[in-house]
């Protein structure tokens, strides 16, 4: 049976179909539905972990126990998760171990375009390259065959597009799920110095034997249409470059991409007059080419920015305009995300803004905050760096920046990264104020529960975290916790809080507008007989809010009642029908 899948679907298929038996991820786009589809297989015991380096190690300890395991990530979600993979390069896997990496050329979602093929180089980890669902799934089980065979974790990286596409599927069964059997192993499992000396020799020696699988492995194949240009791709790529050049060129198809093979690109290469390497981002493929001494076209003839499309690739290659684009005939108005009407972090960033705060910021829906009209968050620059930089402003512009400086963190955020950051600032005497935007979700993946929601991956109750205790525990004596849509209480304890001369959290403490069991009552609407013009509800940049030809309207089909306008109208000419 064939089914039309998600690349994402499809990995999770594949892992159900390789007899995987633990998955633990942090959410991350565009790899979150992975660990969403994986849920629906009861087989697998799967989680949501407080973070990615977390995720990797639930993984890594279910690989040695003899289980099958997986754990996915976004590329930067490889950054947190990169000191146990590095090491679990050296000690291998018993079950299967595989993590799967989802990069975001163009930045959809994302605050970099790094590229994850150099981690699978540099921890010297094999790692595929998918080009459809169906090598997704495909692929997935293979890597766990090779993980086992060579001892070896391994990486499957993928990309947006990949990732967010469909195509059909081949539904296969799950394969034998018995764990392994485990054994004491301290030379293995151990590494300490004199154990990861002598397992680094192990290391280079799988790697020369992953050389040669790659010389002759079906994941790297060659199309020969009989052309003196020859291409070399992988990914998706691979599926712009077919879409460009049709059979006007030879491919190969590298499905594997580290390592490399050397004698196959070698004999490739010299079969055409002119070979083009098609690869977004990084020229990780040409870069290997040039160091096994085949000369080929790259990233001066195409970019190093952004995602490819065919008719980059068609101009390049055939100097020839590609497919057909359909144009539109008229402009399209730009469309900048904004945060959703009724959003809980509106009143923060209005708070702020109102009092001149520089506000240290962070990953998740409230970077927005950043956005026109609200221009609150001056700094983002990762999960929990929001806490941890701010402590660092503070100690070099002294206690008055301090008390005009304030975090805001959301609550998966903080569990993520940022509690170490708050003992930090209390092990360090700072006196730093932290907002944890706690909406009750982890909002811009999609909703997904985390350690504070008190659910979790497949909605079952459990423990749920206690902020207050938890800052309270780590020497947080000042622990407020308000309603943001109380604006005048929230900038009270703002102003309180920030004059303290000790370390304070705020928990601005509002559940998301779009959960299920948010319901508000009623639309709100403008008394145009009461209003004035003033136009200081459209401070707070609710979407639903507009102005034409002077007059300040609401529009009913995206208002959902949250009746923050309300509560800042001065003039009260904003009501609930």
């Amino acid at each position: 049976m064939k089914k039309l899948m998600l690349g994402n679907a499809a990995i999770a298929q594949g892992a159900y179909e390789a007899g995987v038996r633990l998955v633990s991820s942090y959410p991350g786009t565009p790899s979150t539905e992975i660990t969403e589809n994986i849920v629906k297989y009861d087989e697998i015991f799967v989680e949501w972990a407080p973070n990615e380096k977390v995720a990797a190690e639930v993984a890594i300890g279910a690989s040695i126990a003899g289980g099958r395991a997986m754990s996915c990530c976004k590329h930067v979600g490889l950054n947190v998760m990169a000191d146990p993979v590095f090491t679990v390069s050296y000690i291998g896997s018993n079950g299967g171990l595989v993590f799967c990496v989802a990069d975001d050329p163009g930045m959809h979602s994302s605050q970099n375009e790094q590229d994850s093929r150099h981690y699978a180089k540099a921890a010297k980890i094999l790692m595929l390259e998918p080009s459809d669902s169906s090598e997704c799934k495909e692929f997935t089980k293979i890597a766990y065959e090779l993980s086992e065979k060579y001892d070896t974790p391994a990486f499957i990286r993928l990309s947006t597009r990949v990732s967010h596409s469909q195509s059909l599927v081949e539904i296969g069964t799950r394969a034998n799920d018995e764990i392994k059997d485990y054994k004491k192993d301290i030379p293995k499992h151990v590494m300490m110095p004199a154990m990861a000396v002598k397992r680094h020799v192990l290391v280079e020696e799988r790697t020369q034997k992953l050389i040669e699988y790659a010389e002759n492995c079906p994941l790297n194949t060659i199309e020969d249409n009989g052309s003196k240009i020859g291409v070399i791709t992988a990914g998706i790529s691979y599926m712009y470059a077919k879409e460009a050049l049709g059979d006007s060129v030879n491919y190969l198809k590298l499905g594997m991409v580290y390592p490399l093979p050397e004698k196959l690109i070698k004999d490739f290469a010299a079969k055409c007059d002119k070979v083009f390497v098609i690869e977004e981002l990084d020229p990780f493929i040409e870069e290997h080419c040039n160091n096994i001494g085949v000369k080929v076209c790259g990233k001066k003839n195409f970019t190093l920015l952004g995602e490819y499309t065919p008719e980059m690739i068609a101009k390049v290659v055939l100097n020839k305009d590609g497919a057909e684009r359909y144009e539109l005939q008229s402009d399209i108005p730009a469309r900048p995300p904004v945060l959703c009407p009724g959003c809980p972090h509106r009143a923060t960033f209005y708070v702020l803004k109102k009092l001149g705060l520089t506000v240290s910021g962070d990953i998740g829906c409230y970077t927005l905050g950043a956005a026109a009209p609200l221009q609150s968050v001056d700094t983002t620059i990762c999960m929990g760096a929001s806490v941890s930089a701010a402590h660092g402003m503070a100690k070099i512009r002294g206690e008055e920046f301090n008390k005009k400086l304030v975090s805001v963190i959301g609550d998966s955020t903080f569990m993520h990264s940022g509690i170490t950051g708050l003992v930090d600032i209390v092990y360090n005497k700072g006196a730093n104020t932290v907002i944890i935007l706690d909406n009750s979700i982890t909002g811009m993946t999609g909703h997904q529960d985390n350690p504070t929601t008190g659910k979790t991956i497949r909605g079952e109750a459990t423990k749920q975290t206690n902020l207050i205790s938890l800052c309270k525990a780590v020497g947080v004596e000042r622990v407020v916790v308000c309603d943001p849509f109380d604006v005048k209480a929230f900038e009270a304890v703002v102003k309180e809080e920030t004059a303290a001369d000790e370390p304070s959290v705020i928990i601005a403490q509002r559940p998301c507008a779009l959960l299920k069991s948010v319901k508000y009552e009623g639309k709100c609407k403008i008394d145009q007989d009461k209003c004035k013009k003033c136009k200081k509800c459209m401070s707070i940049g609710c979407p639903a809010i507009s102005v034409h030809d002077g007059t300040v309207s609401i529009d009913p089909s995206q208002c959902n009642g949250c009746g923050l306008c309300i509560s800042i109208c001065p003039f009260d000419a904003i009501v609930k029908e």
